[in-house]
């Protein structure tokens, strides 16, 4: 049986990064998950994949675990949604770190790509597969309990949106979600140019980036929301190999954290139902 019959070759892009850093620096980050499905890659999967751009799609894993670690940790029982999951093992690798009982996943996706989620990983203990499109929030009426404490992560995702579509699902999220955490990670406009000459580089020139982040603060202010925190990319990661990634990734990864090229921002959602409330009763 072929897993990945009829997947899109985008998805191969992250997983392949998974699995080549997981064998390659698997003291910096290392998913058991990826590599089980290594053999069931199609020969092409790799196409492109070069050590500066496996480091730079494990770098989201790397900081977007560690983010949502300390808000299970410190907010138990609580609420993980992944958001355009696709074959994203997150709900692994912390289950493997912190255990069962903490938090319910939810993995957001479109059907096609749940059912191939579903395929491959099936459907685990305090996770729940949902079907639905980000942006009309129609699974948010799947999630269980949003009174719970909820962090929202979205990797590798926004890029592919105008900057309105996103400040518009932002707002819509606030409203779902008031008070809770987003965390996404953006490139910004010199960045760009160069993550869309890698997506070409991979064969799939259709899939371009089109959305960035220049200035942190000033986005977070256009999507009413708190900005609770910035990361550069490589900073923590150049620290930890020191030496044994290659020159060019050296380089390429200084180049990034000191343009900001690329970034990951963990937003607080306003209480937008709220605020318009009040603003009603001014009125």
């Amino acid at each position: 049986m072929d897993k990945f019959e009829g997947v899109a070759n985008t998805v191969f892009v992250p997983l392949v990064a998974r699995i080549n850093i997981s064998k390659k620096f698997p003291d910096l980050f290392c998913d058991k998950k990826a590599l089980e499905l290594e053999k069931y890659l199609p020969k092409d999967a790799t196409k492109g994949s070069f050590e500066y751009s496996n480091l730079a799609s494990v770098a989201r894993y790397y900081h977007m675990d560690a983010m949502a670690s300390d808000f299970i940790t410190r907010n138990a029982p609580c609420n993980v949604i992944y958001l355009g999951t696709g074959l994203e093992s997150t709900y692994f690798r912390l289950r493997e770190a912190l255990g069962l009982g903490k938090a319910k996943f939810y993995e957001i996706d479109l059907p096609e790509v749940i059912k191939t989620r579903r395929s491959v990983y099936g459907e685990n203990q305090d996770e729940k597969l949902v079907s639905g499109d980000m942006f009309t929030l129609d699974w948010v009426e799947k999630i269980e309990d949003k009174d719970l404490p909820t962090i929202l992560l979205a990797s590798g995702v926004f890029q592919y949106f105008k900057e309105k579509e996103i400040l518009r699902f932002i707002e819509n999220l606030s409203l779902s979600f008031p008070g809770q955490e987003l965390v996404f990670d953006a490139t910004n406009t010199k960045g760009l140019k160069f993550t869309n000459w890698f997506i070409k580089r991979t064969g799939n020139a259709d899939a371009i980036m089109t959305f960035a982040v220049d200035d942190s603060v000033e986005f977070a202010n256009k999507a009413h929301a708190d900005l609770l925190e910035e990361r550069l990319f490589f900073s923590e990661i150049r620290e930890i190999l020191g030496r044994s990634a290659n020159f060019i990734s050296r380089l390429l990864m200084k180049n990034a954290d000191r343009g900001k090229k690329t970034i990951i921002l963990r937003l607080c959602l306003s209480n937008l139902s709220t605020n318009k409330q009040r603003k009603g009763q001014v009125k």
